[in-house]
């Protein structure tokens, strides 16, 4: 079943992809593949980089409980919060109706939702926006733009986002990332990263001031494009936010699975 597929695709690229992130960040980081668990943590303050998923196809209420508690311990034992990730098409019917009560139960609280989403749409044509100037991410400066675009358009503080990327050769370098500066400003960011095959995309984010003008797809659109020129890929997959969701079909990608993303009570 092609959505099945989909959804475990989704789910085994976050592993990839957080896999050479978190080492990237910290090579002595806790990247482990436990039974029914994914734990990919930096331990910065970055929060997306610090990222626990469940990883089995066909889990019912009772096992999705188990690995519930399991990945709320692991959490618990890190200095800095970050995310349970958690695709909803790989529970079973039973396991979906019980999964807030069990979230709540193991003192987990839903953070956001989001959607996985995957297309073979490569190569797009090149973009352009009458505001924008693309620039690539291969300076200390650049890396400290993208950072900063993405805490504001996210909510986070701006060290915790320059804590995540600053001093990264990995993404001056084989991440395709890119700014969409408008008249001398970064306000807009996008990267693609090639794992296992596909283009992936992440950490598309708008400064709030220069939203709702077409501005994070144009960035996503030259990061794709970038991407696929240099690596030949013609699948692409990404996890949407629900402010993302909506431009990315545009684009070609078509949703998979629902997602949930978890985080510590308080």
């Amino acid at each position: 079943m092609r959505g099945i597929a989909d959804s475990i695709e989704s789910m085994e690229q976050l592993a990839a992809v957080w896999r050479v992130m978190v080492l990237d960040r910290d090579p002595d980081a806790d990247v482990r593949d436990l039974p029914g668990i994914a734990v990919r943590w930096a331990d910065c303050r970055f929060p997306f980089w610090n990222c626990v998923t469940l990883t089995e196809d066909g889990m019912d209420a009772g096992l999705v409980k188990q690995r519930l508690d399991e990945a709320s311990e692991i959490m618990r034992s890190k200095k800095h919060p970050g995310f349970l990730w958690v695709f909803e098409d790989l529970l079973d019917d039973e396991a979906r109706a019980a999964l807030g009560a069990a979230a709540e139960q193991a003192g987990l609280a839903h953070a956001f939702p989001g959607t996985g989403m995957a297309g073979d749409l490569l190569p797009i044509p090149e973009p352009a926006h009458p505001d924008l100037t693309f620039v690539r991410v291969t300076a200390e400066e650049h890396l400290r733009a993208f950072a900063d675009v993405t805490s504001l358009a996210y909510g986070f503080p701006l060290e915790d986002g320059r804590d995540g990327l600053a001093w990264s050769t990995l993404w001056k370098n084989r991440v395709y990332a890119y700014l969409g500066v408008r008249n001398g400003a970064p306000v807009t960011c996008a990267a693609t990263v090639e794992a296992e095959g596909r283009l992936f995309v992440m950490l598309v984010a708008t400064d709030p001031r220069w939203q709702r003008r077409g501005y994070g797809e144009a960035v996503t659109r030259k990061a794709l494009y970038e991407g696929a020129r240099a690596t030949g890929t013609t699948r692409a997959t990404l996890h949407a936010t629900a402010a993302g969701a909506p431009v990315y079909p545009r684009i070609g990608f078509e949703p998979n699975s629902p997602m949930h993303f978890y985080a510590l009570k308080d």
